[in-house]
């Protein structure tokens, strides 16, 4: 059976770092077919950008006529059209397409160079938009489409103004704007919708790109417009976080990144339950503390609670072994979550984590082992912390950090009046938790 097709019709960016190299890497990922028409050849670095040529517009029309007679294309996502002349001949072809259109208007590169010629404004305000099912411009863009200034505050009039140039439904995208949290506009004509997240800092190219084709590639997978757009979000933060981590955009990691959220984390949750399954395997009693045990794994990048899987009856003594009560599902412990989130702020690697009864013979043997080990008290805890549900953990998992200079293997408390003492047990996955654990026995 054949993948769902998206065409793209954009500028081809050598770098690799944006136009039809974004898009068909980005469609790859999330398992769509995409097929692609050159509107120009560009000549850009990872930083920079020199030139650029335009596709001769008849070749270009053969080239869209060819590809759809002959492929069963869903979503057309238009990127860089560079003349006015190119889009005319798309704007002649489209009407007779059936699927969706998505339309990203890049006027220039992000190093500054421009990628149009003044005469496309107009084709794209009065020719194209009306044929697109959505269009997705940034701040400058959308100033040089709508002929007036956006000032902060003005976006929901902006995205209105524009929805009201012909297309189904409007993105106007925030990140030119210089505050701490970028806001995304959504107006389909009934609902204005506010997408906002945190700015992270870094040289990115090809973001405009990568979100339009996540658009465009999840449409094609027949999701709903708006939920698209969420999913296309949220994934682009994550690469984005991921590219902090490798200095790349997309990271080269971000294949199985984007494949275990797209799973629904499958294999984190495949992961978890081999793991305690050879953890109860053995004679692991004494390992269990009173308010029993969890083992915890989170999503790559994870940032909250409901991205970290557990067991959400914990993991029970019985016999001289334990038994997991439920199967992993996410956000089932919040305690356990905790303490990965505030352990992958310093090191996301450090995804899992083992809570197990304190006895000062562990920490010998897991010293002895060469295991690193950290330590800290409840007395020591803030009062507003204590007076917050949930804080301690995290106050205490950071300090421990923040002391060391590192994540611990171990960090170990000695508890507090109706709190009883612990050992926690920090690793990359959920194996290498267990087999932190197994070597105390």
């Amino acid at each position: 059976m054949m993948p769902p097709i998206v065409c793209v019709i954009a500028g081809s960016d050598p770098s690799g770092a944006a136009g039809l190299q974004m898009d068909l890497r980005v469609l790859s990922l999330l398992g769509v077919y995409g097929t692609s028409i050159p509107t120009a050849f560009t000549v850009q670095g990872l930083d920079k950008g020199i030139a650029w040529e335009p596709s001769p517009p008849d070749l270009f029309e053969k080239a869209l006529q060819t590809v759809f007679s002959e492929l069963p294309v869903k979503v057309v996502k238009c990127g860089m059209l560079g003349t006015a002349e190119v889009a005319l001949k798309l704007a002649e072809v489209l009407p007779s397409f059936s699927g969706k259109v998505i339309i990203d208007p890049i006027l220039s590169a992000s190093s500054g160079l421009f990628l149009s010629e003044k005469k496309l404004v107009s084709v794209l305000r009065e020719r194209l938009f009306p044929l697109a099912t959505l269009v997705t411009p940034n701040i400058p863009e959308a100033e040089a489409l709508l002929g007036l200034k956006i000032n902060p505050g003005d976006e929901p009039e902006a995205v209105k103004a524009l929805k009201a140039l012909g297309p189904q439904a409007v993105l106007l995208k925030g990140g030119h704007r210089k505050a701490e949290k970028v806001q995304d506009f959504f107006f389909d004509g009934y609902t204005l919708k506010i997408f906002e997240h945190p700015r992270l800092e870094g040289n990115f190219r090809g973001t405009g790109c990568f979100l339009a084709s996540a658009i465009a590639g999840l449409l094609a997978q027949d999701k709903a417009l708006v939920s698209a757009v969420e999913e296309a979000i949220s994934l682009l933060e994550l690469a984005l976080y991921s590219a902090q981590s490798s200095n790349i955009f997309p990271p080269p990691a971000n294949a199985l990144v984007l494949w275990e959220r797209l799973s629904g984390g499958r294999k984190v949750l495949e992961d978890l339950m081999a793991a305690v399954e050879k953890f109860v395997s053995h004679p692991v009693r004494p390992l269990i503390p009173e308010v029993q045990s969890n083992l915890a794994y989170a999503l790559p990048y994870a940032r909250k609670v409901s991205e970290v899987a557990a067991f959400p009856g914990r993991i029970v003594g019985y016999g001289n072994s334990a038994r997991p009560v439920g199967c992993p599902r996410f956000g089932a412990s919040s305690h356990v979550a905790r303490i990965v989130l505030t352990a992958m702020r310093f090191e996301p690697s450090k995804r899992a984590a083992l809570n197990i009864r304190f006895d000062r013979k562990f920490i010998e043997k897991a010293q002895n082992l060469g295991l690193k080990v950290g330590w800290f008290s409840r007395r020591d805890e803030p009062e507003e912390i204590k007076a917050r549900e949930g804080g301690t953990l995290s106050w205490g998992v950071r300090r421990v950090i923040q002391e060391l200079g590192l994540v611990p293997d171990l960090i170990a408390d000695e508890g507090d009046l109706g709190k009883e003492p612990m050992i926690r047990i920090l690793a990359e996955d959920p194996f290498k938790a267990v087999e932190i654990a197994l070597s105390l026995l």
